[in-house]
């Protein structure tokens, strides 16, 4: 179809073509629904562990702390499921709200139901060649900001104070450096090991938070543009 054509094209405006996207509408945030909820269910999990591992670490003066850097791993875990699936709703989030700015906003806006085809290329394009809407380093990002990093940042401070503390105060840095041995490996290192991936997990959190204050996606372009 030539340009002459799409120009002179009347928005689709019909009972029938309304009732179908009014199904689809339902059929996205459902779906987006849902997938909000597995989200909550790994966060749950990193939580629940992450106080199972504090109860059994600290319940006695001489119990090991070793299951909370045990969980720290099973928590960084948790962190790339949530991130994959957090890639996932934000497809149907999309979906949804792209409907809602192309059709309801008309609407609650007296415009009428009438949808305007070169509005709709966004969401057309989206259903026939499909792609996530986020990348995975800003999806880990952005679950970091949300939940994770406050459950590493209490991990990390829990290990440093259960080595401090138990079983009696340690009395200098060194004392406690002997205490995080694990295995072969000493202490330095591991508690090195522990500060670096802590400050990654930082950097990554302020690296993609800058990234969405500049990011212009095709839903802000509409928001501007939407009175051409």
């Amino acid at each position: 179809m030539d340009d002459s054509v799409s120009d002179t094209t009347p928005p689709i405006a019909g009972s029938k073509e309304i009732g179908a996207l009014a199904h689809l509408y339902r059929a996205e945030v459902y779906r987006s629904t849902i997938w909000r909820q597995r989200l909550d269910m790994t966060t749950n999990w990193a939580v629940v562990s992450t106080g199972i591992a504090l109860s059994v670490s600290f319940s006695s003066a001489t119990a090991s702390p070793l299951p909370i850097p045990l969980v720290g791993m099973l928590t960084i875990m948790f962190l790339f499921l949530e991130a994959r699936r957090y890639r996932y709703f934000a497809v149907w989030k999309f979906r949804a709200r792209m409907m809602e700015l192309a059709v309801m906003v008309p609407i609650l806006q007296g415009k009428g139901a009438d949808i305007p085809l070169d509005r709709g290329t966004a969401l057309s394009d989206d259903y026939v060649r499909p792609r996530h809407r986020i990348s995975l380093p800003r999806a880990l990002g952005q679950r970091l900001r949300r939940n994770y990093l406050w459950v590493f940042i209490i991990q990390y401070a829990s290990y440093i104070a259960k080595l401090w503390i138990h079983p009696i105060e340690a009395v200098g840095v060194d004392q406690m450096f002997q205490r995080a041995h694990i295995g072969p490996a000493p202490g330095q290192l591991t508690l090195a090991l522990g500060t670096l991936l802590l400050m990654s997990f930082i950097a990554l959190t302020l690296w993609t938070w800058r990234a969405e204050k500049r990011d212009k996606t095709k839903m802000s372009d509409y928001l501007e543009n939407v009175d051409d």
